[in-house]
């Protein structure tokens, strides 16, 4: 039986009451087969499977089987069907690195380096307002610009972490959340003690739920001591969660880890004992060639954030010797307060274009490896690739539908070529986070638009007085 995506959207928020119950809410009808079929599935499995009208069947939460739509309504002859007909079927895209809240710090003060956006700006403006009601506000904000970008999963430091994790649980997107560690006051801790037990219970609270990972988010080597450095990788090991850092982001903290420590901000995490797989490093501009070879030994996961390192002027990270060398490389926004968006199209794009531009090379990271990039390398730099990344039997149901057929993107002759240079985050009509709809037709469904907007514009009149440049 062929339907629409509005009609399956219809059908699951009627019996959901999607707008008005709880994400995590079991769907009526979960143990049925829905096929997803007609469109050209961009797989992003191992041997990067491209099928010409192909379908997914999902059943619950998980995704049973890809294939040719002819074969899988041979299989599945009860299935509901939603066309996607036209359309590019893909995996989530992962935003392996963001500070969702500062949404609320957008365009608060731009072209400035980034220790002085930091000392100056970012750090007293924190002080004095963030609280709980701060980072819930800026959290759904930033999680309506995601979702209708076709991010299902987004990987999150800041302060009051359990509030983010809140938010993320109820509007339905996948998220990996870290409590942010840092040696001076912050908005949540006064201190160091106070916020490694408020981690330990954070982590104990979100530890095995089906859409949220919590993580021990240690804020970078120049603003965390080594003693507490090894004492949050030890609280991450302890519970085998992720360990989120900046790591290498910018010239001077080579320049302050060289002179204080004699080295490298690579060299001196594999010295505290603190670089393994769990570990996912953001920036990653100046590595080394050796610590280039470091990281894929180790395993340490990275998110490439190229705007937000192109904005301050942080550099551009070796992606393309990171990627020859193995290393697990995602893309990341960074906090909307340094990009400033949360569309990760902008990156995959930009991605694809400034190592060539760098490099005098038009060969390197070709616009298939920058769509990987904002998937399953994502997924892969989590230590996630078993569960999404790619549309694979068995995995988890995160999928995104986009529509190719704006002006910007005819005429269309290869689909990664399309998604990467020409698609924007208002292309996808259609997401699919633990197989239940979040966003159809570009709408996002279970969320208080006007409630959110009206909130955000209270929080611009109080915090515009900062405003800086």
């Amino acid at each position: 039986m062929r339907t629409t995506l509005r009609f399956l959207c219809a059908l699951l928020c009627a019996s959901l009451l999607v707008s008005c119950q709880p994400a995590g809410s079991k769907a009526a009808g979960a143990d049925e087969t829905w096929l997803l079929a007609g469109g050209t599935v961009l797989t992003m499995d191992a041997a990067g499977t491209v099928i010409e009208d192909g379908a997914v069947a999902l059943r619950g939460a998980r995704i049973e089987a890809v294939g040719p739509s002819a074969e899988l309504r041979e299989r599945y002859p009860a299935a509901r069907e939603v066309s996607a007909e036209g359309r590019i079927v893909l995996p989530g895209l992962i935003n392996l690195h963001t500070h969702a809240p500062m949404t609320l710090f957008r365009g608060l003060a731009d072209d400035l380096p980034l220790m002085q956006w930091l000392e100056e700006v970012i750090f007293p403006a924190e002080a004095d307002l963030v609280d709980e009601e701060f980072v819930r506000w800026g959290t759904r904000l930033a999680c309506l610009e995601m979702l209708r970008g076709g991010v299902t999963t987004f990987v999150d430091m800041y302060y009051f972490e359990d509030a983010i994790a809140e938010e993320a649980e109820r509007c339905g997107i996948r998220a990996v959340v870290g409590e942010t560690l840092i040696d001076f006051p912050a908005p949540d801790n006064k201190s160091w003690d106070e916020a490694i037990a408020y981690t330990e219970r954070f982590v104990e609270r979100w530890r095995g739920h089906e859409r949220i990972t919590p993580a021990v988010a240690p804020h970078a080597p120049y603003t965390v001591s080594a003693e507490h450095l090894q004492a949050a990788h030890a609280l991450a090991a302890t519970h085998d969660v992720p360990l989120l850092i900046h790591l290498a982001e910018d010239r001077s903290e080579i320049d302050q880890l060289l002179e204080r420590t004699g080295m490298r901000s690579v060299e001196y995490a594999d010295e505290l004992g603190i670089l393994d797989s769990r570990v996912v490093a953001a920036h990653m501009v100046w590595p080394s060639d050796g610590e280039i070879a470091l990281l894929a030994e180790r395993g340490v996961g990275v998110a490439h954030c190229p705007e937000s390192n192109m904005k301050v002027a942080a550099g551009v990270a070796p992606v393309p010797k990171m990627l020859a060398a193995g290393v697990a490389v995602g893309l990341g926004t960074d906090g909307p307060a340094s990009n400033n968006d949360l569309d990760l199209w902008s990156e995959i794009d930009t991605a694809a274009k400034i190592h060539k531009m760098v490099d005098f090379d038009p060969t390197l990271v070709s616009a298939r490896e920058a769509v990987r990039m904002a998937t399953i390398g994502g997924a892969r730099a989590l230590d996630l690739e078993h569960e999404i990344g790619s549309l694979e039997p068995g995995k988890l149901a995160d999928l995104i539908v986009v529509d190719p057929s704006g002006y910007h993107q005819r005429p269309l002759y290869d689909p990664f070529s399309a998604l990467t240079y020409s698609t924007r985050a208002s292309d996808v009509v259609m997401v699919v986070v633990h197989g239940r709809v979040l966003v159809e037709g570009g709408e996002v469904l279970n969320e208080d638009v006007d409630a959110v907007l009206e909130r955000v514009e209270e929080y611009r009149r109080l915090i515009a007085p900062r405003r800086r440049g």
